[in-house]
C-alpha cells in the first residue's frame, strides 16, 4: 500500500481509508477495511457508538453499519453496553496483549538464549502454542555452526517436538482434549508417538520432571530438551528448548543442560513479570 494512504496528526499516525478506497485493488477486502475504519473511530477518545453515529462518522449507510457491527458483535471484536451501544470487545484485549507479550519475549529472550547457545554449543528456540502448533517467537544458533531448519515466526507440531510437549503438558485437561481431537498424529520419524494415549502418558511424564525430550521424533539425527518459561501467576507461557545432532547429546549431561537452560528461563522471567 502507498505511503500516501497515511497522514500524520498530532503526532499519531492515521489510515487514510479514503485513499485506500480509491487504491483498492483486487487484492484488497472492501468490508475488511469498512470494518476497521468503523474500529478506528474509538481511537477519538469516544468509548461507545451507536449505529446512526458510526454511519454518520464514517459515512457508510446504515444497514451496512449494522451488518458490519453485527458481525464484529459476533466475533466478540465489538459488543452492546447497557445502552444499546457498541463497546470495543474482549477480543481485541486479548490480541493487544498477546501481541505485547510476544514483543516483550521476544526482545528479552535474545540475550539469554544467545548464552544458553554459547554455553551448550547448540541451537536454542523459544516458543509458544498458537492454533495447535507451536511458534517460534526467536532463535539463538549453535556456535558450532550446524543450523537447524527453523525460522522465526515459522511453525511446528506440538506434539512431536520438546517444546511442543511441554506447552501441552502445562495446558489444561480441556485444551489438551481439544488438541487431541483436532490434531492427527502423524509420524514423523520411526520414534514418533502416534498414539493418543501414549502422547498422554508422555505429557504427564513431562509434567512431573518439568522437561521434555524429543528422541529423534521429529527429524532423524535431532535430538532436543525443552523446559518451560512461567509468569508471575506460575502459568507457562512460553519454552525453551535445546537442539542438536544424536552424536552429540549425552543423557548424562541432561542435569548439567537442565541448569544452563533455566538460569535463561529465570533471566526472561524477571523481566516480563510486569507484563502478567
Amino acid at each position: 500500500m502507498n505511503n500516501k494512504n497515511y497522514s500524520t496528526s498530532q503526532n499519531k499516525r492515521k489510515f487514510d481509508y479514503k485513499a485506500c478506497m480509491e487504491d483498492v485493488n483486487k487484492d484488497l477486502n472492501l468490508s475488511v477495511i469498512k470494518a476497521f475504519r468503523l474500529l478506528d473511530t474509538y481511537l477519538n477518545d469516544k468509548q461507545e457508538w451507536g449505529v446512526r453515529e458510526l454511519a454518520k462518522k464514517t459515512g457508510y449507510n446504515k444497514t451496512t453499519t449494522y451488518r458490519l457491527l453485527s458481525t464484529l458483535e459476533y466475533l466478540d471484536v465489538v459488543q452492546k453496553n447497557d445502552n444499546d451501544k457498541y463497546i470495543l470487545g474482549l477480543k481485541l484485549f486479548e490480541l493487544g496483549n498477546l501481541v505485547s507479550i510476544h514483543k516483550s519475549l521476544r526482545s528479552y529472550s535474545r540475550i539469554p538464549l544467545e548464552n544458553i547457545a554459547k554455553e551448550i554449543k547448540e541451537t536454542v528456540h523459544l516458543g509458544v502454542l498458537r492454533n495447535d502448533q507451536v511458534l517460534y517467537l526467536n532463535k539463538a544458533e549453535s556456535p558450532l555452526g550446524l543450523k537447524v531448519s527453523t525460522q522465526i515466526g515459522s511453525y511446528q507440531e506440538a506434539y512431536c517436538t520438546a517444546l511442543g510437549k511441554i506447552l501441552l503438558a502445562f495446558s489444561s485437561t480441556n485444551q489438551i482434549s481439544d488438541y487431541l481431537k483436532n490434531v492427527k498424529l502423524k509420524a514423523r520419524t520411526s520414534n514418533t508417538i502416534t498414539n493418543s494415549e501414549d502422547l498422554l502418558l508422555e505429557l504427564k511424564k513431562v509434567k512431573e520432571k518439568v522437561y521434555a525430550l524429543d528422541m529423534e521424533e521429529l527429524e532423524l539425527g535431532l535430538i532436543c530438551i525443552a523446559i518451560p518459561v512461567f509468569n508471575k501467576k506460575k502459568e507457562v507461557i512460553a519454552s525453551i528448548s535445546v537442539s542438536g545432532p544424536s552424536s552429540r547429546f549425552k543423557p548424562e549431561n541432561i542435569t548439567s543442560y537442565l541448569s544452563i537452560i533455566k538460569k535463561g528461563a529465570l533471566e526472561i522471567e524477571e523481566h516480563i513479570s510486569d507484563y502478567n
